[in-house]
């Protein structure tokens, strides 16, 4: 008995082993979901407008969150091209989530663009350059019923005044 113990226990071990260094021979890249998972997207970020004494104001960035701007997701690979539009809430906050499997894409095939802010007296884009759009980091998975969300972020984009003195 002592015998097929042992027998036993050197096999899983070295199943583990076996296992790890598959993982770790991957470079930290994370498998493909299966074919019956729809693996979507959600890219999250903030809109501000810097310098203005809006509603909201946040002393720590000097700025006010911009509500209501169209915020769009764009991922472009070979003949694959995806587009997904939203808008910021109150607090300058968006959450663009695809609808369908988006495993074409990486993360460097992917863009947020703010093309312009809702307020007139705060239309000149900062950070990022109004054409020049954010890339996406990731942060997380987030798992639903009947799919798996990778989140990113885009960062936080800034708009400011024609004229600082205005504001």
């Amino acid at each position: 008995m002592a015998v097929w113990l042992a027998r036993c226990l050197v096999i899983c071990l070295s199943l583990v082993v076996l296992c790890v260094g598959c993982v770790s021979g991957m470079g930290g890249q994370i498998p493909k979901p299966p074919p019956d998972l729809n693996f979507t997207i959600g890219v999250e970020g903030v809109v501000w407008c810097k310098g203005c004494r809006y509603r909201g104001y946040n002393k720590t960035v000097d700025a006010s969150p911009l509500p209501n701007a169209a915020v769009l997701l764009r991922c472009r690979r070979d003949e694959w091209q995806l587009s997904v539009w939203n808008t910021t809430d109150a607090d300058g906050y968006f959450l663009i989530e695809t609808e369908k499997q988006v495993t074409p894409y990486t993360s460097k095939d992917c863009k947020v663009y703010v093309p312009r802010s809702p307020a007139r007296g705060c239309a000149v884009p900062v950070k990022p350059a109004r054409k020049k759009g954010s890339p996406i980091k990731f942060r997380r998975f987030v798992p639903f019923a009947d799919e798996l969300q990778a989140r990113y972020t885009a960062g936080n984009f800034t708009f400011a005044p024609v004229d600082a003195a205005k504001c």
